[in-house]
């Protein structure tokens, strides 16, 4: 499947365990910032911005089951 640049991928299957305290689309993020972490063979794994900008699409919250390829969230690059 296509996914936009920017888009966050669940690197394994997991669970969803916490989201950045605020973090909604139209939310300002920096390069490298965590967004959300996952928890993952009953480690935490902390999922970052890849550039800096604007998240415009945040898909999942805390509970929720992912599987590996699965859309987490989008960050658009400031211009």
């Amino acid at each position: 499947a296509q996914h936009a640049p920017g888009s966050l991928l669940a690197p394994m299957p997991g669970t969803v365990v916490r989201v950045a305290e605020g973090l909604t689309a139209g939310t300002p993020v920096k390069a490298g910032e965590p967004l959300l972490w996952l928890e993952a063979m009953k480690m935490q794994h902390k999922v970052t911005a890849p550039v800096t900008g604007t998240l415009t699409d945040l898909r999942v919250a805390p509970g929720q089951q992912v599987e590996p390829g699965a859309l987490l969230a989008v960050v658009k690059e400031a211009p």
